[in-house]
């Protein structure tokens, strides 16, 4: 298949952004290896379009990128066909005219996005024209039900080296997690300190010295209205109301400096997680929606790649992991700081069942969830040849 990509591509030098350049390096390396040819449009930069400011250069950017993305979409079709237009985009990004035309001109159109219980309480307008929903959260598939709109159940995409999919021929006697600092995972391995083991703490944000990030600093009063209003039509007048109670609720807490190393470049995250005797997953988020103290989670792509790397995975609960794997048998879970805690000690104590874990949960990531297992199915969903 000839597959156009729009995800999350740029052209800053060193990736860009947090996830600018990872997204669309594991589907390249995917949809290739599987034997699809990939096309781009070299000179747009999708990322761009997270960052610009919402208004009128936020438009000016979908007219100016849009027009663009429709000409080189005419080249491909005339030089080979294109068999599939495959996107990561915000609603912002869309451009729902652009989309209709390109149904029209008889490509098949499907969009991922990954933070739909986090950011919608509906699905957004711009998302319609889409022929099918990739929808990785399985709390969010009521969304997608409620708009009647097509959607496919599917895992986060992750690809993996050929060289990394067999066990590790060591293991690290560290618990690790891997990850950037937020304050739910901050109280959670501060709740976790002092129950008796120990967890190695890596990623971007974390501070050795356990003073807490300070706030932002605050928008000029006309670029918060604007965020007031926006917020508001995201999140229902609820929510905005009890954000400004939700200051003196947020967790404070950190884990101990000894356990923070420094973040890591790919290369060391993908031997760690690999090699630690436990690699761990925090599946938490936080959201305008719920209430103080409400704790809700939803699975993410550690939960794809960890098991697919050949980690004895450990992460929080989440609805949907049971069916994804095997739980306790392909990878281990747990609801809380004393849950966390007592699944360390015995998976630390216990190198027999990690090892278990490892060639099992590996097993089924690579036979099951794949981002090419999952193109087969998008396949077979559109009645694509």
């Amino acid at each position: 298949m000839r597959v156009y990509l729009a995800f999350f591509q740029t052209n800053e030098p060193g990736g860009g952004g947090v996830n600018s350049g990872f997204w669309p390096d594991i589907l390249r390396s995917a949809l290739h290896e599987a034997g699809h040819t990939v096309l781009e449009s070299p000179g747009l930069d999708w990322a761009e379009g997270i960052h610009v400011p919402t208004g009128a250069a936020k438009r000016d950017w979908r007219a100016r990128v849009w027009p663009q993305a429709l000409a080189d979409l005419a080249r491909f079709q005339a030089d080979g066909g294109v068999d599939l237009f495959l996107s990561y985009f915000f609603p912002e990004q869309v451009e729902p005219a652009a989309i209709a035309e390109i149904n029209r001109r008889g490509i098949p159109t499907v969009n991922f996005f990954c933070d739909n219980v986090r950011e919608f309480r509906r699905v957004p307008p711009e998302y319609r024209p889409f022929q099918l929903h990739w929808v990785p959260e399985w709390e969010s598939l009521a969304l997608y039900q409620a708009a009647r709109l097509p959607y496919l159940h599917a895992p986060m995409p992750i690809w993996v080296p050929p060289a990394l999919r067999g066990p590790p021929a060591r293991e690290d006697p560290a618990a690790t997690f891997l990850g950037s600092r937020d304050p739910l995972r901050a109280e959670l391995f501060s709740q976790l300190a002092g129950r008796g083991v120990r967890l190695r703490v890596q990623g971007r944000g974390w501070d050795a010295s356990g003073q807490t990030p300070a706030p932002a600093a605050r928008r000029a009063r006309a670029g918060w209205l604007a965020h007031q209003w926006r917020f508001g039509r995201q999140h229902g007048l609820a929510a905005w109301l009890r954000k400004f109670r939700r200051p003196a609720a947020l967790p404070h807490g950190n884990p101990p400096a000894d356990w923070i190393g420094a973040a890591v470049d790919r290369a060391e995250y993908l031997r760690l997680t690999r090699e630690s005797a436990v690699t761990v997953g925090v599946n938490r988020y936080d959201s305008p929606r719920l209430r103080p103290g409400e704790i809700a989670t939803y699975s993410r792509l550690r939960d794809i790649e960890a098991p697919m790397l050949g980690a004895c995975y450990l992460t929080e609960w989440a609805p949907g992991l049971d069916r994804l794997y095997d739980l306790d048998r392909e990878i281990a879970v747990y609801r809380d700081a004393a849950e966390l805690a007592g699944q360390l000690r015995a998976l630390l104590a216990d190198a027999p069942r990690r090892q278990a874990l490892r060639r099992a949960g590996q097993a089924r990531a690579l036979r099951e969830h794949t981002a090419a297992a999952t193109l087969s199915k998008i396949v077979q969903t559109l009645g694509l040849p």
